[in-house]
């Protein structure tokens, strides 16, 4: 997806990750609470019916799993959405996802 974007936003306690696409109406979203600085919950992904089927969800774990590794964080994967994802790729994720 050339066009999606994906900004993240953040205060003490919360994170969110939104991702937008240029000709698509609507902002697909993924959220975490931040436990200690190494350790954050993802806790909701929500995608619009416009962007369903995409591959947004998708983007947005990835970028989320990106930044935990560069920040040094382990995810505990609260959202259903994220959960699923990790245990199809419990081995390659061993490093980032706290069970």
């Amino acid at each position: 997806m050339p066009d999606l974007k994906i900004t993240y936003t953040e205060t003490e306690t919360k994170g969110r990750y939104a991702a937008t696409q240029d000709s698509i109406d609507g902002e697909a979203e993924l959220t975490t609470s931040k436990v200690s600085p190494t350790l954050i919950i993802a806790d909701h992904t929500g995608v619009p019916d416009s962007m369903r089927g995409l591959g947004v969800g998708r983007a947005l774990v990835e970028r989320l799993i990106a930044d935990a590794r560069t920040k040094d964080q382990r995810i505990v994967p609260l959202c259903p959405f994220l959960r699923a994802h990790a245990q199809k790729h419990r081995e390659e994720l061993a490093d980032v996802i706290q069970w």
